[in-house]
């Protein structure tokens, strides 16, 4: 294990004989780091916290640390970070509020500078949250979404699969799959680009157009336009959309700024 002469280890700790801890890296309590993770200066890892294989975790992040959340009140809970990710400078992910609880981030996540992930996040596989994004506690992020900068949320939002944030946004309603905002929680448009990226199929894609007309630009209650995709639209990524939404306890960003929505707690 290539541990620089600087870096404070806990006994406790289990740190994979392939890891790589740099300068002045602290490392405390039941910190599991995985096979080729490469730990640089000046970080800190601690609490119940397993960082995966091959993720790259650099300067001064801070990871597994106590919640920023009055309710917390000493006990275990954790934080799990998957394989092959990349947690850049001075980013700061909390670890749950209740016992036994988890902050969550899968697989292949990228964590920009001074991103913060929040106390019992959940974030899937393939996601980026660019520079200074703020999640705030209890947030589920679907699988490849992507998070622009200075993009703060509220807690117990969810962001769903392949959905784009644009930079400078609140958000305190739940993002559905596929879709693009910018502005306060306003929907603009249908994330073509990061669907072609993610090799949606042509049809998968019509099927989604159609589906964001009927919800957004046909004028129709949204209980109507569920209930019209349900009857015209057969693909399973249309069938992943309709569960987001009817599944949504915040409800779901409009197609329009409206401030009396916008400032709901």
């Amino acid at each position: 294990m290539p541990l620089n002469r600087t870096a404070m280890v806990d006994k406790k700790a289990e740190i994979h004989e392939t890891a790589e801890i740099g300068p002045n890296v602290i490392i405390d309590g039941n910190v599991k780091v995985g096979p080729g993770v490469r730990i640089m200066a000046n970080a800190y890892l601690c609490g119940n916290t397993s960082i995966g294989e091959g993720t790259v975790v650099h300067m001064g992040a801070v990871i597994g640390n106590e919640p920023q959340d009055l309710a917390y009140s000493g006990g275990n809970s954790y934080t799990r970070i998957g394989k092959n990710c990349v947690i850049r400078e001075y980013v700061t992910v909390h670890r749950g509020t209740q016992e036994e609880s988890s902050t969550v981030i899968g697989d292949n996540v990228m964590l920009m500078a001074q991103a913060h992930v929040g106390h019992n996040c959940r974030i899937a596989d393939n996601v980026i949250v660019a520079n200074s994004a703020i999640l705030a506690g209890h947030m589920e992020v679907g699988k490849g979404a992507f998070i622009s900068g200075n993009v703060v949320f509220h807690q117990f939002c969810r962001v769903g699969a392949y959905a784009m944030i644009g930079g400078f946004t609140g958000v305190n309603k739940d993002v559905p799959p596929y879709m693009i905002v910018r502005g306060p929680s306003v929907i603009r448009g249908v994330n073509l680009i990061g669907l072609k990226r993610a090799g949606f199929s042509r049809e998968a894609v019509r099927e989604i157009k159609e589906a964001y007309r009927l919800l957004y630009l046909s004028g129709k209650l949204q209980a109507e336009a569920i209930a019209e995709i349900g009857d015209r639209l057969r693909s399973d990524e249309v069938k992943c959309l309709v569960d987001f939404i009817e599944n949504s306890k915040r409800g779901i960003c409009r197609v329009r700024y409206e401030k009396e929505a916008y400032f709901e707690n």
